[in-house]
């Protein structure tokens, strides 16, 4: 890859200047140099919704941030059953650094926006450098802290608490610019109905039900099915059981 220098900025390469996840993600710990060092072994990949980028159990040698886009994490049972187990919005890390191989499988939920990095350049300049193992590390507890409130959400609330509470984490996250003080979100559904089914523990018929009901009351409008207007974050929140 040709890293050109932009001309306000000449350490730091154009492709890392315009990157939606530069100062969000992992790599805003990184100076200049380091950046043009990650640059030169980075590609910028698009994938298509459906795509599987790592299986279960697979040898990992590259790592991504997510520029756009929604991940599934996936994990397969013995008798080939699959669960959802979590999603990854940008600007997130995947990967799972340190370890040989993948222990879930990770699948493109809508059209996928990569940057990717040989597992090998990123660890090396994670010894280099303690801010970026730090970012890592912030994410990791992040996501901690979101499983275990996903924990509460499955084995406490109700039906209509766990769509309200699915919809809330899509509308806060999918899009990466969005004002975290927003009124309102509009977003495609990243998952079938069958697939959220999954995710929450609910049959795939409960699912249509609630939605029904939450666009029903006004605190949802839905579009050709997949396309979700939430005029007022306070009202679906305060659906979720929070």
């Amino acid at each position: 890859m040709t890293v050109r220098q932009d001309i306000h900025n000449s350490s730091a390469p154009v492709l890392c200047q315009a990157c939606e996840a530069r100062h969000r993600g992992i790599c805003g710990a990184l100076d200049p140099d380091q950046l043009v060092g990650l640059a030169k072994t980075s590609l910028r990949r698009r994938i298509r919704a459906g795509a599987e980028l790592v299986g279960d159990a697979e040898a990992v040698d590259s790592y991504a941030n997510i520029l756009s886009g929604v991940v599934k994490l996936t994990k397969t049972l013995s008798d080939g059953r699959q669960q959802v187990v979590g999603l990854q919005f940008a600007p997130d890390f995947l990967g799972r650094p340190f370890k040989a191989e993948s222990t879930i499988s990770a699948e493109a939920a809508t059209d996928l926006s990569l940057c990717s990095f040989p597992k090998a350049a990123l660890e090396r300049m994670m010894k280099e450098q303690p801010g970026l193992e730090h970012r890592l590390l912030r994410q990791t507890l992040r996501e901690l802290d979101e499983a275990r409130e996903w924990m509460v959400t499955l084995g406490r609330k109700t039906a209509a608490e766990k769509i309200a509470s699915f919809l809330l984490l899509i509308a806060k996250n999918i899009d990466p610019a969005r004002d975290p003080n927003a009124r309102m979100a509009v977003f495609d559904l990243p998952l079938s109905r069958g697939d959220i089914a999954d995710f929450l523990g609910l049959t795939i018929e409960t699912v249509s039900r609630q939605l029904t009901k939450l666009r029903a009351d006004g605190v949802i409008q839905i579009e050709n099915n997949r396309h979700f207007v939430v005029e007022n974050i306070a009202r679906l929140e305060a659906r979720s059981g929070s």
